[in-house]
């Protein structure tokens, strides 16, 4: 009997790692196709090599973790992780310089300031006389952001001084985490609401129609720089509007 019962585990096994390489084999192909797509909306460094790399390794976690009984097909529950996975490798490579992420911080607390003072959206020219600078410079500073760091929604659940937003430890005991998670969500969709037209129409064409930058340029009639500069203004508004979430 307990012959028999070992023989059915080894068995049982042996089918499960069977699945799980069908899969992979299947499905490597959306690894590719989903590195090729997003490494056209990436900064020109980010290697698509180590994109797929990643990628695989979601690939092989989303097959070791798939349950069919949650609903899901296995493409889009694979689809989720590969592109989750990939976009951990990018923000792993943060390769910005400390002052890059001193200086996002020193936009978001000016715009925080007159937004405070004035009652109204913070004006290119309004940041750039509150920081002393030309406006040519501000966005300078504007590029850098864009040009070193990925910004994407899911940096918002991330904490640490140098991260593009803090706010709530995701580490709270559930079921409070769950709670905290789902008033941000509200907090984030009020934030985004809330932008000038333009920069919630460039993060809407970035995020939900998944353009590129020079596809979005195209569609507001403005350089694909100007692009680059509304996206990282959103993103600093954003977290200025933000800040004070982990003390609500």
């Amino acid at each position: 009997m307990t012959a028999a019962l070992g023989g059915l585990r080894m068995y049982s096994k042996a089918s499960v790692q069977n699945e799980q390489e069908r899969l992979i084999n299947q499905y490597a192909p959306l690894v590719k196709r989903i590195g090729y797509h997003l490494l056209a909306r990436l900064p020109a460094n980010v290697q698509l090599e180590d994109l797929l790399q990643a990628g695989m390794i979601g690939l092989l976690e989303a097959a070791k973790k798939f349950d069919d009984s949650k609903g899901a097909s296995f493409e889009t529950y694979a689809g989720i992780r590969i592109r989750g996975s990939m976009l951990d490798e990018v923000r792993k490579g943060d390769w910005a310089p400390r002052s890059v992420h001193r200086n996002t911080r020193m936009v978001s607390d000016a715009m925080r300031s007159i937004e405070a003072r004035t009652g109204r959206d913070a004006k290119d020219s309004d940041v750039a006389a509150e920081l002393g600078l030309s406006l040519d410079d501000y966005y300078g500073i504007l590029s850098d952001t864009q040009g070193s760091r990925l910004f994407s929604f899911e940096d918002l659940q991330s904490t640490g001084g140098d991260s593009a937003f803090e706010y709530a430890d995701s580490g709270a005991e559930e079921p409070f985490g769950d709670l905290q998670s789902e008033r941000f969500q509200g907090a984030l969709a009020e934030a985004i609401a809330g932008l000038p037209e333009r920069e919630r129409l460039v993060l809407s064409l970035y995020y939900d129609e998944e353009l590129n930058l020079k596809e979005i340029g195209e569609v507001l009639g403005v350089s694909e720089s100007r692009v680059c500069q509304l996206h990282s203004q959103a993103a600093s508004r954003l977290r200025s509007r933000l800040s004070g979430w982990k003390s609500s």
